[in-house]
């Protein structure tokens, strides 16, 4: 299983060119303060190349930021078994996984991270390059996700 990692806008452009993989998933995650901002906003529209889209309203925060919101670790992103379900379905279908993200790829990164991991032990590839800054707590929320699944399945 492929997993590699997009923002928005290189996303857009890839649907754009037509140049989407077959064969292959999204985990899509997008923000929920631009929706105060822009009424009109939407997430990345993946229906006219992918029916395998699994969409993630979620706020980018590190364990600080948590607690000065009043959430702790274990409230923080309750969609990981979901993540992690949709993750087994698409590796047991042969399917590659795009990771993607608004802006940045911090949220993505983190994603694609805990699935390496977890399948290649190979997530140190993201944190190692400079082009990316893993979101970690996302990234321990899938981890811990994927290896519980594993020992219930």
């Amino acid at each position: 299983m492929n997993v590699t990692i997009y923002s928005r806008e290189e996303i857009e452009t890839i649907i754009f060119e037509d140049k989407f993989p077959e064969n292959t998933a999204v985990i899509s995650f997008y923000d929920p303060a631009i929706k105060r901002i822009d009424k009109d906003y939407t997430h990345v529209d993946y229906s006219s190349v992918c029916d395998h889209v699994f969409y993630s309203e979620l706020d980018d925060l590190d364990l600080e930021v948590l607690k000065d919101r009043g959430i702790h670790y274990d409230m923080y992103f309750p969609e990981a078994d979901e993540i992690a379900e949709f993750v087994y379905e698409a590796y047991h279908s042969g399917m590659d996984i795009i990771c993607q993200c608004e802006y940045g790829q911090s949220r993505s990164a983190g994603c694609a991270a805990a699935i390496l991991e977890h399948f290649n032990h190979t997530g140190i590839s993201v944190f190692t390059d400079y082009k990316r800054y893993p979101n970690r707590v996302l990234y321990h929320k899938i981890f811990d996700a994927l290896e519980d699944y594993k020992k219930m399945h």
